[in-house]
């Protein structure tokens, strides 16, 4: 569904596919391997602030078990398996960190000479990975709701007499046409009229949208069918569709 929808809306990337390049670490290029740890410190610091629920900085020790287990998150990633890598070195990050922490636990009571309580030391345990559990509904359930909120809009689009296929073949191929295409659209939304005679009409009103933006009307008709999707999420109750709309829009 994110692939789909990056490919609708968002810049095409020129970066390698995560699993090409963990592909050419395997066959022994550690300097690809150091390159991508270093472009990925960011996602780890924030898996483990995730945990340690602070900030973490890249010298604390927590951090550095985090880079430790993303690198063996390379090392073992396979993409048969189906995750994809981030994926894949998230949930073995925390992990690592969770042992880092019940390690760190133990030995500062024993240090102290502090007799620890059984049942508070497995209510300690079973909190954190509750938490984790609770993250982990909490990123179904927004697939879920993803996943729900395009089903409904491929509804509305088949009004329209539009599919998904449509947009992927007609869509901007530049991320500068694209914004452009989105902020006609808005401002069509913008406009009450303009916005009735879309849905009313079930198409777009060229002729009117030409007097009011700075787009040539070649330019409006070879993106229509780009604008009126685009112009459907706005007016539409979709609010993980939006996101990716702002994304581009503030970029």
């Amino acid at each position: 569904m994110r692939l789909l929808l990056s490919l609708l809306f968002m810049a095409k990337k020129k970066r390698r596919p995560l699993e090409e390049t963990v592909e050419k670490i395997h066959q022994g290029d550690a300097a690809l391997r150091e390159e991508l740890i270093e472009s990925y410190k960011p996602f780890i610091a924030k898996t483990v602030s995730s945990v340690c629920k602070r900030y973490i900085h890249e010298s604390d020790d927590e951090f550095s078990i985090g880079l430790i287990a993303f690198n063996e998150a390379i090392q073992k990633y396979s993409s048969e398996k189906g995750n994809s890598l981030l994926s894949f070195a998230e949930v073995m990050i925390k992990r690592r960190v969770i042992d880092y922490i019940r390690q760190q636990s133990r030995n500062q009571n024993l240090s102290f000479n502090i007799s620890i309580d059984p049942t508070e030391e497995e209510q300690q345990r079973s909190t954190i990975e509750d938490e984790l559990s609770l993250d982990e509904f909490r990123k179904k359930t927004e697939q879920d709701q993803r996943r729900d909120e395009i089903i409904q809009f491929q509804a509305v689009l088949k009004d329209f007499d539009l599919s998904f296929q449509d947009l992927l073949e007609q869509s901007p191929k530049h991320a500068d046409a694209r914004k452009n295409a989105m902020l006609v659209a808005k401002s069509m939304v913008e406009n009450e009229e303009l916005k009735n005679l879309l849905l009313d009409k079930k198409r777009l009103p060229i002729k009117q949208l030409e007097d009011r933006v700075k787009v040539s009307r070649k330019t409006i008709e070879r993106n229509r069918k780009y604008i009126i999707a685009i112009a459907l999420i706005l007016i539409g109750d979709y609010v993980y569709l939006k996101d990716y709309i702002k994304g581009v829009l503030e970029t």
